[in-house]
């Protein structure tokens, strides 16, 4: 029988993780001892006193249906409340938040919603891969805004605009802070970029999953709906898994145009449910408390993020600092590939970093390392990169 997965998959990029992973599962059978900086999930598990929360919630009988496809209304009431506390911004909860089962969620089933057969789409690169793959398994062309080093890995907004007018998108992905540059954005350049948008018409889909892993006090970085009208076309995702080590318990939310929000929500309800009712309930708990527990988090990657930019500025790699997430951007030596040196690290070190090819090819010639191991495994890791560095030509 000849079985063929759909067109869609098939026309899809190779998937260089899953290189990745393969070069792994070999080096481990081989007897490598790894040591991970590649993986974009927190090593500490979810606080107690908010598995305290979850706990008691889920010992609830009502709490073990299923849940509203948009979310409970005291969840949305609690993100706009915590929205309005953190950025300012004003939301009908009723009207223009949806709860979602991850930020990634929104990711995919925004081009469900929104784009017919050969519509395009701007997307971030480097970016997350969703980004790009998502646009195409929704029907959609996905095109680069490209991000360099000679921008700070943001937008020019000379490009952007030539972008907005060669192929007038019907809408643009932006991620800032960014995975995998940890590159932020201010206010002054979103109203810009907002502007641009609006001169084009095209809608913004704001991954803003990052906000609350910033390293700065004076420096947060900003929700795009601060920008005075925004809301006329602009959607922002936000999520729970890496401002409060919740990735496993699967909830985020959308917030912004009440009729973008309602696409999303209308996708949404075709395709899967709302978040377990326990965990909603939990976040209501939560939010009024965020930065008590979002907090100690930013401190941990902060101690971390020091660790890792004084070992690589040590050994001579040039390194990006981030002002947010728990990312480190880094120049591969020598003006090699990335791929090239992930595989030299692994086979050599059995460090693994991830290969900034794999965020799209402005990424080539970069990795991607991340913060989540303590500062002596960091120290460990770097020493032994330091030792592999004279044979990686």
């Amino acid at each position: 029988m000849n079985i063929q997965q759909a067109r869609r998959l098939r026309e899809l990029p190779p998937y260089i993780f899953s290189e990745l992973n393969a070069i792994k599962a070999d080096a481990s059978k081989r007897g490598i001892q790894l040591t991970s900086l590649a993986i974009g999930d927190p090593d500490k598990p979810t606080p107690p006193e908010i598995l305290k929360f979850i706990q008691e919630a889920s010992l609830k009988p009502e709490n073990h249906a299923y849940s509203p496809y948009e979310g409970t209304p005291a969840f949305r009431q609690s993100v706009a409340t915590w929205m309005q506390s953190r950025f300012g911004v004003s939301l009908d909860p009723q009207k223009e938040i949806v709860a979602l089962i991850g930020s990634k969620e929104g990711i995919a089933h925004f081009p469900v919603a929104f784009c017919d057969p050969g519509d395009k789409v701007l997307y971030p690169s480097p970016g997350y891969p969703v980004f790009a793959t998502s646009i195409s398994l929704g029907g959609g062309q996905p095109i680069p805004i490209p991000l360099t080093p000679e921008s700070g890995f943001v937008p020019d907004p000379q490009v952007l605009e030539d972008l907005f007018r060669t192929h007038q998108p019907k809408y643009a992905i932006l991620n800032f802070p960014s995975n995998p540059t940890s590159a932020t954005l201010s206010l002054k350049q979103l109203t810009e970029i907002v502007g641009l948008a609006k001169k084009y018409s095209v809608w913004i889909l704001f991954d803003n999953a990052y906000s609350e892993i910033y390293f700065d006090e004076k420096e947060k970085p900003p929700s795009i709906l601060e920008v005075p009208g925004a809301k006329d076309i602009c959607i922002e995702l936000q999520s729970f898994s890496k401002s409060y080590n919740m990735t496993g318990w699967r909830i985020g939310f959308a917030a912004g145009n009440p009729e973008l929000v309602g696409g999303l929500l209308r996708a949404k309800t075709n395709i899967d449910s709302g978040p377990l009712l326990a965990v909603q309930e939990a976040c209501t708990r939560i939010l009024p408390r965020a930065d008590e527990f979002s907090g100690p988090i930013r401190d941990l990657y902060s101690v971390r993020r020091d660790a890792m930019l004084s070992g690589l500025q040590d050994i001579g790699i040039e390194v990006f600092a981030p002002k947010a997430t728990f990312f480190v951007w880094a120049r591969v030596p020598n003006g090699g590939k990335s791929m090239d040196f992930t595989k030299h690290l692994i086979e050599k070190t059995g460090v693994v970093v991830t290969p900034g090819i794999g965020f799209g090819d402005p990424g080539e010639g970069f990795f991607r390392l991340a913060l989540t191991v303590d500062p002596p495994q960091i120290h460990a890791a770097l020493q032994k990169l330091k030792d592999a560095l004279p044979s990686f030509r």
